[in-house]
């Protein structure tokens, strides 16, 4: 079994409250989770109003297949306008570890 995780810290555009924050952040997840069966949340930063950050977890037989997802989950993010992708962390897991 083999588990990659991915982290996102976002910047976002002009958002001047935490509801405006929700209205960008909840539909990138929601997308996430739709597009490639992941599982994703908003992780960190839930108190300031223009950061944002993205977990992500996908779980496969194949290291090659969460290699894949993994990257296509990054272009999803990195591709859309309304936030700037500051960095994106990737950790991989297997049953070999302790």
């Amino acid at each position: 079994m083999f588990v990659g995780t991915l982290t996102f810290d976002l910047l976002l555009g002009e958002v001047h409250s935490l509801k405006e924050k929700r209205s960008i952040v909840r539909p990138i997840v929601a997308e996430l989770q739709r597009k490639y069966s992941v599982c994703a949340a908003e992780t960190g930063n839930q108190d300031l109003h223009r950061r944002a950050e993205i977990g992500l977890a996908v779980v496969s037989g194949e290291a090659g297949y969460v290699t894949e997802v993994l990257d296509s989950c990054e272009r999803l993010v990195a591709g859309r306008p309304e936030v700037q992708l500051l960095s994106a962390r990737r950790r991989y897991h297997n049953d070999d570890d302790e």
